[in-house]
């Protein structure tokens, strides 16, 4: 396989000012420290593939191959450093293609091999209203198209505001999907009230249906939520160690956010926030309240981050267990330090590779990246 190579050393964040959450607490502020991780790694950034414009997300085949989804809709199947299909058909009729909507996220059901699931999210026009809202399908692959699809989840009511569709997908150990739908641009409205859809966290059976212990099932509220008071999670995984669902989360001006997420937990958006509006106007003069829940780990000036995936390979030494996040906005790739629940440093991996929008490691153990309109990216470490 011949790979393109770009290669880039890695600086540390305390120019921008990097926050660290140093409790993750109910109604404690979080305090600042800057740090930078121990290691002598340099990485270089190999090119795996080229023309795919926004590879929103990533799912590896067991055979090692790759398929990505590209926002407009549609699937690129990639194999041995090559496009080999674009896959077009079964994409869904009702995709509504807008603005931060689009084709979204993919995720490989756990048991693949067995059953052939394939998970999708896109913003969807089906129900009723104009606009669309986030929706969960699971389609299987049968040569170039998607059949047997399902609709495990439709958000509602649609809108006609084309931002903040969430939409990033994980697996548990335990075999439960959480998948994330933003506030859609309702800040006001959606995120506090868990008996609307919008800036929540929800957990359901691989077949869509309820599970018996979702912390609002039998309560005033959607049974699906696992957790509310987001704003835009983009970012999804699943800790290794202990099992738990990380996320991270898009804050307005400043305020960006890493979680570890808990049933019925409330993470306080937007009465709590280290961010202020994009004009620069003050909207809540809070960063903790009782029963809110503190962000692990938060970024002002905001990165506008895309895309998790913790490290388990020994590809690269002494990063096993730590987190990597990628930066639309800076375009690089953060390198989290973790020890237990603590972020305890950062620097930045791969700056100027472009707007970074998926993150994931391969069954090679390496790390892969999209770059949006530069495609799809690997990192391989050197030791100084």
């Amino acid at each position: 396989m011949t790979f393109s190579k770009r290669t880039f050393k890695m600086w540390p964040l305390a120019a921008l000012a990097l926050i660290v959450a140093a409790c993750s607490g109910e109604g404690k502020e979080a305090t600042a420290q800057q740090s930078e991780p121990d290691t002598d790694i340099s990485v270089e950034a190999e090119r795996v593939v080229s023309g795919i414009t926004i590879g929103w997300g990533m799912a590896f085949l067991p055979n090692g191959d790759l398929l990505v989804t590209e926002k407009s809709g549609s699937i690129y199947h990639i194999s041995d450093g090559e496009i080999v299909a674009e896959i077009t058909e079964g994409i869904p009729s009702d995709l509504d293609v807008n603005g931060q909507g689009g084709f979204l996220d993919i995720e490989l059901h756990p048991n693949y091999e067995e059953n052939g699931w394939i998970y999708f999210s896109y913003s969807s026009s089906a129900g009723e209203g104009d606009g669309s809202n986030t929706a969960i399908i699971r389609s299987k692959l049968e040569g170039n198209s998607l059949v047997d699809t399902e609709r495990i989840y439709k958000a509602t009511p649609n809108s006609t505001r084309g931002q903040h569709y969430g939409s990033r997908i994980v697996f548990d150990d335990e075999g439960y999907l959480y998948f994330s739908v933003g506030d859609r641009g309702n800040r006001d409205v959606n995120p506090q009230d868990i008996t609307r859809d919008g800036g929540k966290v929800y957990r359901l059976n691989d077949d869509g249906s309820i599970p018996e212990d979702n912390p609002f099932v039998g309560e005033e509220g959607i049974d699906a939520v696992y957790s509310y008071g987001h704003r835009n999670p983009q970012g999804m995984a699943v800790h290794p160690e202990t099992g738990v669902v990380w996320s991270h989360e898009h804050g307005p001006r400043g305020g960006d956010e890493v979680n570890i997420h808990e049933a019925g937990a409330n993470y306080g958006w937007p009465e709590i926030s280290y961010g202020i509006n994009y004009d620069g106007t003050v909207f809540t003069e809070d960063t903790a309240k009782a029963g809110m829940k503190q962000p692990i780990h938060y970024w002002d000036p905001s990165i506008a981050p895309s895309g998790m995936a913790f490290i388990t390979s020994d590809k690269y030494p002494g990063w096993e267990g730590d987190l990597l996040i990628g930066s639309l906005k800076f375009a690089y790739i953060a390198h989290l330090e973790i020890e237990g629940d603590e972020v305890v440093g950062e620097e930045k991996l791969v700056e100027g590779a472009g707007r970074l929008r998926a993150i994931e490691q391969g069954p090679d153990g390496y790390i892969y990246f999209s770059a949006e309109g530069d495609g799809i990216y690997r990192l391989v470490p050197s030791t100084e």
